[in-house]
């Protein structure tokens, strides 16, 4: 093995999704498999997988960019799309918001 070209893999696993999205919600900065990002309220923020899952029950990283946020979570997993909410113990705040997505393509 010289380390210059692809490693074949066999029985692992990759993300199936990833993003990273602007603070307000708007736009997609980086991301893997997303077709669309919608801002759905102040601190939460619903993306849309282009490619769906098998299912709604498949895992969800999530992270935020800031310290100001002390809570981040997802829920209302679908198969073609997943929630992802910010919270600073007090109400719902915009950050930016990473997410990855590990599972079975449908």
């Amino acid at each position: 093995e010289t380390g210059n070209g692809p490693i074949a893999l066999t029985k692992q696993s990759a993300a199936k999704v990833f993003s990273k999205t602007s603070a307000d919600g708007t736009s997609i900065t980086k991301s893997f498999n997303v077709s669309s990002l919608v801002d759905t309220n102040t601190g939460q923020q619903t993306i849309n997988i282009n490619s769906n899952m098998s299912d709604g029950d498949y895992i969800v990283q999530v992270g935020k960019h800031t310290s100001s946020v002390n809570a981040e979570w997802v829920q209302s997993t679908a198969v073609g799309s997943f929630i992802m909410y910010n919270f600073n113990g007090s109400s719902y705040v915009d950050s930016i918001m990473f997410s990855s997505v590990d599972g079975d393509l449908a």
